[in-house]
C-alpha cells in the first residue's frame, strides 16, 4: 500500500534496565544500613556535644518544673507535765543518788582527750554545715576624684537553705545586697557563681540570693550541703550550739557556746518571737548563723534589738517566727508589711472592760498602719471579717495578705470615758 505524503515511521525502542542480581541487592541493603547507622552516630555525637552549650546560652538546663517553695511552720511547745518520781522504798540505800554521782565525778580525773571527745561531735557537725556556707560578694562600681572607674567589694556570709533543680537559694544579711550593682557567690570550694537578688526584707534585715548551679559538675553538686531549717521553739537555756558563717568577722569561721537565756514573746513588727542570748561571738552585719547539734539552722545574730554584743552577750533571732516571711522571700514574693508592734490584751484587762484584741504599743512611723491613721494605744480587734484576739492572729492574717492589698481594719480607741470603734482602710506594703 503506498505511503501517504508526509507520513513518517520511526523505530520505537524501550530501554529496560537489566534486573539486579542477588549479590547487588544484598550489597545495596548493606550500604543503606551502614549509612543509616553512620548518620545516627554522627547525629548523637553532635547532640551530646552541642547540648551543654545550648543549655548554657539558652538557659534550658533541666527544664524540671518547680512549684512554690513551702516552709512548714513550727508550733510553740506546750507546757510539759510535771515530772513525778516515786518515793524511795525502805530497801533502797539511804544515800541520795545525786551524792553518789557527785562523788564519782570528783574522783574522776578529766583529761584533754575527754574534752576533745565532748566537742568532737559538734566539730563534725560544723564541718558538714560549712559546705553549705558561702561567701556573698557585694560588688559596687564607683568613680574616684579623677573619674577613674573603681570597684569595691564587700564580703558577707550566707547559707544554702534550698536547692530546687539548678537553682540554689542562699539566706544572707540584707547588708550583703544593699546598694550592690552585682553579686558574686563563692562556694566553699572557691567556685564563683553569679548571684541575683531573689527578694529582700528591709524590716528583718535579711535577704535571699539565687544562684544558677547548672554550670557545676555532678561532683561539685554532691559536695554542696543544704542547711536544714530547725525549730527554734525547742531551744532551751543551757543548750550547746555553734555559730557558723562569720562569727569572728572572717567567713567560714566558727565558734561554740551555750544558750544563756531565752526571751519569749518579744514584740516584733507585725508579730512576736523569741530571742536568744549567748556568749558566742557574732557579727550581725557580716552574717552569723546559729546551728544546733543536729546541724539545723535555728537563728542568726541580729542588731534589731540594739547592739548584738550588748553586755558581752550576743543577740540571736529565732528562725521559727520568721518562716512565714522566709517562705515569701524564697519564692521571690515581697513579704507583707502592716507596721505595728503590739501585745495581747490579757484576760484580767478584758474582765475589767478593755476590748479583746492587740494593743498597739507602737505604730511604726511611715508604715501602712501609721499612714492610715492607726495610733499608739489603739486596740486592733478585726482585719476584714476575721477577729484578732492575740498577736499570733495578727501575724497570721498579715502573712496571708499581699503587698498592695487593701483591707478594712477595726480598732477600739480609748475616749474620755468609753472605747469608740473606728475603721481604717489600710493598703498593705512590702517589707
Amino acid at each position: 500500500m503506498p505511503e501517504k505524503n508526509g507520513d513518517r515511521h520511526f523505530i520505537k525502542e524501550k530501554i529496560v534496565r537489566q534486573p539486579l542480581s542477588k549479590r547487588q541487592i544484598a550489597r545495596r541493603i548493606i550500604l543503606t544500613a551502614f549509612c543509616g547507622a553512620l548518620f545516627g552516630v554522627l547525629a548523637a555525637v553532635c547532640f551530646v556535644v552541642s547540648k551543654p552549650v545550648a543549655e548554657r546560652y539558652l538557659g534550658q538546663e533541666e527544664t524540671t518544673e518547680s512549684g512554690r517553695i513551702t516552709i512548714p511552720k513550727d508550733e510553740p511547745e506546750t507546757t510539759a507535765p510535771p515530772v513525778t518520781t516515786a518515793a524511795p522504798s525502805e530497801d533502797e540505800e539511804s544515800e541520795p543518788v545525786q551524792e553518789l554521782v557527785q562523788s564519782e565525778i570528783s574522783r574522776y580525773a578529766y583529761t584533754a582527750e575527754d574534752a576533745d571527745r565532748m566537742f568532737g561531735a559538734i566539730r563534725q557537725v560544723v564541718a558538714g554545715v560549712d559546705r553549705g556556707v558561702v561567701s556573698v560578694h557585694s560588688i559596687r562600681h564607683q568613680v574616684d576624684w579623677f573619674d577613674n572607674p573603681i570597684e569595691t567589694t564587700g564580703q558577707f556570709a550566707g547559707v544554702l537553705i534550698n536547692r530546687t533543680g539548678n537553682e540554689g537559694l542562699i539566706l544572707t544579711t540584707e547588708a550583703a545586697i544593699a546598694d550592690a550593682d552585682s553579686i558574686e557567690v563563692a562556694l566553699s570550694d572557691g567556685t564563683l557563681l553569679e548571684g541575683a537578688v531573689k527578694q529582700r526584707d528591709t524590716v528583718g534585715r535579711m535577704a535571699v540570693v539565687s544562684v544558677d548551679l547548672s554550670g557545676l559538675t555532678a561532683e561539685q553538686k554532691d559536695r554542696l550541703t543544704v542547711v536544714e531549717l530547725g525549730n527554734s521553739y525547742s531551744v532551751k537555756q543551757g543548750d550547746l550550739v555553734a555559730a557558723v558563717g562569720s562569727p569572728v568577722g572572717a567567713i567560714h569561721s566558727a565558734d561554740y557556746g551555750f544558750v544563756s537565756y531565752v526571751v519569749r514573746n518579744v514584740q516584733l513588727i507585725d508579730g512576736q518571737g523569741r530571742v536568744f542570748y549567748t556568749g558566742i561571738r557574732g557579727a550581725a552585719d557580716r552574717g552569723t548563723f546559729l546551728i544546733n547539734l543536729e546541724g539545723q539552722l535555728i537563728g542568726w545574730v541580729t542588731d534589731e534589738f540594739g547592739s548584738s554584743q550588748e553586755n558581752g552577750m550576743t543577740t540571736v533571732a529565732g528562725i521559727s517566727d520568721y518562716k512565714g516571711v522566709l517562705e515569701d522571700l524564697s519564692n521571690g514574693i515581697a513579704p507583707s508589711y502592716f507596721g505595728v508592734r503590739g501585745q495581747e490584751v490579757g484576760q484580767e484587762q478584758v474582765d475589767a472592760g478593755t476590748p479583746r484584741g492587740v494593743y498597739v504599743t507602737e505604730s511604726v512611723t511611715d508604715s501602712p498602719a501609721y499612714n492610715a491613721g492607726i495610733q499608739n494605744g489603739d486596740i486592733i480587734t478585726a482585719i476584714g471579717e476575721a477577729a484578732i484576739n492575740n498577736v499570733k492572729d495578727l501575724q497570721n492574717h498579715i502573712e496571708m495578705l499581699n503587698a498592695g492589698d487593701r483591707v478594712r481594719v477595726t480598732v477600739q480607741r480609748n475616749g474620755t470615758e468609753v472605747y469608740r470603734e473606728l475603721e481604717f482602710e489600710v493598703e498593705i506594703g512590702a517589707r
